[in-house]
């Protein structure tokens, strides 16, 4: 990877590491703060020899190293964000931040036993996955332990509080839906925001249901881009691609296409349907199994939506969940 590909400086003294991911996003954004006595780290990516490969170029450009580290920031707990989190850790001896919520369901997610996993194949059972593909989502899943590990030792950054980085002074804003207990900093004086994946500025965060952490994340992330589009920022630097400095103007959009996803999948359900169904109805059949787990998770999160506002209904035969339009 070239050094004009693999990282970019930015005016106010942050540097965009985009480090690769092996799925469709090619790649996700890290990000470095310049500290007077080291430097802060965000979201350092997923723990793979790629990903290891291009950091080794970038701290070797940049100007650091492991023991110059003196902060590993989160967003939030996906492993394409975290996954390095732990072993940087190791190598630097620097707390990792990130909010109680995310540390709870990093360890539930990927922790001794994986909890959530056995969770997580029940839901999508009970709403119509066969046996053969949930086998595949097993494996899936447990695909992204080595990716993950050694898991970090989590210091608590609890939100509506502030946090320094690059030598300024960053509020904590916490904006749930993508992830819940995801953190976004705002730098009120410049306008700077630093975004995770809570709003991209090309594709749409994938929105998805986990057990145990919220029954509507979709009410939850349409709520937050509400209230994240009134933030006073100039300039965002998201997850993936490249900073972006319509914000208000995104969240806006984020939020009709998501309206216009929930009127085009309520209109599947004339005849009673599994979610799994639906999601292959609405999102195609030619879909790799980590794809699938994504449009599995959006499809009940739109549907678990429509039912708190009463427009489908949801009925239960032999341990199978099925969806409707409510009677005439």
């Amino acid at each position: 990877m070239a050094k004009w590909d693999l990282w970019t400086e930015h005016d106010g003294g942050i540097w965009q590491i985009r480090v690769p991911v092996p799925f469709p996003l090619r790649w996700v954004n890290a990000y470095v703060l310049k500290e007077d006595d080291g430097f802060t780290v965000i979201d350092p990516g997923i723990h793979d020899a790629d990903s290891l490969q291009a950091w080794e170029t970038a701290m070797r450009e940049i100007g650091f190293g492991f023991r110059d580290i003196r902060q590993i920031v989160l967003t939030h707990h996906h492993p394409d964000h975290l996954g390095l989190a732990g072993l940087f850790q190791a190598k630097s001896g620097a707390p990792v931040r990130l909010s109680p919520e995310g540390d709870a369901q990093m360890r539930e997610l990927w922790g001794e036993g994986q909890p959530m996993t056995r969770k997580m194949l029940d839901l999508f059972a009970a709403h119509g996955m066969d046996e053969p593909m949930l086998r595949n989502m097993r494996i899936h899943l447990d695909s992204f332990v080595p990716r993950v590990s050694p898991l970090p030792e989590i210091t608590a950054l609890a939100p509506e509080g502030t946090i320094g980085m690059g030598g300024r002074s960053w509020h904590v804003l916490q904006a749930s839906g993508h992830a819940r207990g995801q953190l976004l900093f705002l730098d009120r004086a410049t306008g700077d925001l630093i975004c995770g994946d809570q709003v991209l500025p090309v594709i749409t965060p994938n929105v998805s249901v986990l057990p145990g952490y919220g029954e509507n994340p979709l009410g939850e992330f349409l709520d937050s881009l509400e209230r994240l589009a009134g933030l006073p920022a100039r300039r965002a630097f998201p997850g993936h691609r490249d900073p972006f400095s319509h914000f208000s103007a995104r969240c806006g959009e984020i939020i009709r296409h998501h309206r216009e996803r929930l009127n085009r999948m309520s209109g599947l359900l004339a005849a009673p349907a599994t979610a799994y169904d639906v999601c292959l109805r609405f999102f195609g059949e030619n879909l790799s199994v980590h794809q699938l787990r994504f449009a599995m998770g959006e499809t009940l999160s739109h549907l678990f939506f429509m039912l708190g506002e009463g427009t489908v209904r949801l009925s239960e035969e032999d341990g199978v969940k099925r969806w409707m339009l409510p009677h005439p």
